[in-house]
């Protein structure tokens, strides 16, 4: 009878019919994309795009809005960030008419030396406690923004994180999951009960979650600036609390950090410039990837097919392998970048890419010479940026120092062990960090920021989306809610090696005979629920001048403008 209906409707109003854009019925639903003039926000939670759309009215540019609305994350959403964490950005100055990197990662404890972990016999850093905690890098990289490029004064751009942080936010579906699986996790070290658990439970879905202890540590910055985080009374209690610990963070550690402004990296494809950050992130092998597939008619195999997928897969594992040998702080190893994002090698590393079988392993290229937050946010003056920000592992290191209400990250289980590796543990050095900023640039004039989180989803999905903006013709949400697909199972940074040929992931839309003729090819296969990140975007529209705005439904976001 539905289905009579259903005809009979389209015979009445054929207009109905031809009316409806939005995709259902098909591999994936999506819906329209956001479009404002003034200014356009786009972030992981409402609350915190709304924060950065107060900002931008309030007179402030895109790089106050992004600093507030990353601030607002810290509260909301702690399982995926806040001021323990580090921090990296590319931000677009219409002024300057060009493109800034910003890499906002601490380095490891000077007094812990790597012969500490062959003494204690570990094989790789630990996940959580006081042995990963790197320098958080999170607070100088705001700074450093704001001195740069800031309009408005900080206090007014760190108030509405303090506001939720001392009245209280509810919690949404989302973070209510996590917190609770985080806060399972690390809830016997000190203070993560009495900061996550009030009156003794985890805030459930719709309960108020209010962090006074947070919002007096954001205060204290306003008064104080960065110097009261990595000088002053805050660097004394986390200095004391790591001692407490066995831990070995300190004050000097604190106190000698600073953020680095960088020069982006990119690639061309198919006419368009990608930016990514360099090493010590790994943003380079979503240039590799692209690089690799720039060699193909993407466009013609068709998207979800079993050719695309297998060629992006490969090209992936080849991209990783080179992530794994070379990606590293390049203080402390030359990295070959040159190399590593030349049109020429990509076209010898393609050779090796069976069109009808999925290799078991690859080998990295021989060198000629190694749960995340995502913002953006666009002004009326024509500044984008694309910023991206982590604990590692969701709440980080468990470390939650006595009386300031946030959690250390663990970036440094990022270390390898293994003497002679670009990224083995050295004091004072920047771990291999995953979370990247992504830029996208037409005649080198601003055309998309975006990013994917996700630890090593975020090539491959930045990669993803760059494939389904310019050879699938998606648009900005399509590209972001077209089902992904994530492989696992190449070498990692730390020295592991894990299961050989890997394992790709797919998410629910792929068809049934693609799935099949995949397995045929060779790869193992498993549908996924979750794991392929949090999508956010922002265009600017050169003709109409105009800013579109995209959010994925994987997560809680939301897109808006004025």
């Amino acid at each position: 009878m539905k289905g009579f209906l259903t005809v009979l409707m389209c015979l009445l109003f054929p207009s109905v019919l031809f009316s409806q854009d939005r995709i259902t019925g098909h591999d994936f639903a999506t819906r329209s994309e956001v479009i404002a003039r003034n200014g356009m926000a786009a972030t992981s939670h409402p609350l915190a795009t709304q924060a950065a759309l107060d900002i931008l009215k309030k007179g402030g540019n895109a790089i106050d809005a992004a600093i507030a609305a990353n601030a607002v994350l810290g509260v909301v959403e702690p399982t995926g960030a806040g001021i323990g964490g580090d921090i990296f950005a590319l931000i677009w100055s219409s002024e300057k008419n060009k493109l800034y990197g910003l890499n906002g990662s601490g380095k490891s404890p000077r007094s812990l030396k790597l012969d500490y972990f062959r003494q204690n016999e570990y094989e790789f850093i630990p996940a959580y406690g006081p042995l990963p905690v790197s320098v958080p890098g999170c607070v100088d990289g705001w700074y450093e923004m704001h001195d740069m490029f800031g309009r408005l004064p900080m206090k007014d751009i760190l108030q509405p994180a303090i506001n939720y942080a001392r009245e209280g936010f509810p919690v949404t579906e989302v973070i209510a999951y996590y917190l609770a699986m985080g806060v399972d996790r690390l809830k016997e070290y000190p203070n993560i009960k009495a900061v996550y658990m009030p009156g003794g439970k985890v805030p459930a879905k719709g309960e108020i979650f209010k962090n006074p202890l947070l919002a007096s540590t954001l205060e204290k910055i306003v008064k104080g600036g960065r110097n009261e985080f990595y000088q002053g009374s805050i660097a004394r209690t986390i200095d004391a609390f790591m001692k407490k610990q066995g831990g070995f963070l300190t004050y000097d550690d604190l106190s000698r950090h600073h953020s680095e402004w960088v020069e982006p990296l990119s690639t061309t494809y198919r006419g368009y410039e990608i930016w990514e950050l360099p090493p010590n992130g790994q943003g380079i092998a979503a240039l590799q990837i692209l690089n690799i597939l720039e060699g193909y008619d993407i466009a013609s195999m068709g998207f979800g097919s079993a050719e695309y997928i297998h060629t992006f897969t490969e090209a992936k594992k080849l991209a990783f392998e080179d992530r794994a040998k070379y990606y590293a702080d390049p203080l402390f190893t030359k990295v070959p970048l040159t190399q590593l994002l030349s049109k020429k090698y990509a076209a010898e590393r393609r050779k090796l890419i069976n069109p009808d079988k999925a290799a078991k392993v690859y080998e990295a290229g021989i060198s000629e010479a190694g749960n995340t937050v995502y913002l953006t946010v666009a002004d009326k003056y024509g500044n984008i940026v694309s910023l991206i920000q982590s604990n590692y592992r969701g709440m980080g290191s468990g470390m939650c120092p006595t009386g300031l209400g946030f959690v250390l990250q663990d970036r440094g289980e990022m270390f390898s062990l293994s003497q002679g590796h670009a990224n083995v543990y050295a004091p004072g050095k920047r771990p291999f960090h995953t979370i990247m900023p992504a830029f996208i640039t037409r005649n080198k004039k601003p055309w998309i920021s975006f990013g994917v989180m996700g630890g090593d989803m975020q090539p491959q999905g930045h990669a993803q989306i760059v494939v389904n903006l310019i050879d699938f013709r998606m648009n900005l949400q399509e590209a972001g809610d077209a089902p992904r697909m994530h492989h696992i199972g190449s070498s990692e940074p730390t020295g592991q090696n894990m299961t050989t040929g890997g394992v790709l992931l797919l998410e629910s839309g792929f068809r049934p005979e693609v799935i099949q003729a995949l397995m045929k090819m060779g790869h193992t296969i498993q549908w996924d629920l979750g794991g392929y990140g949090g999508y956010q975007a922002i265009m600017w529209d050169e003709k109409n001048k105009v800013y579109y705005g995209a959010s994925e439904s994987r997560k809680d976001g939301q897109a808006a403008g004025y």
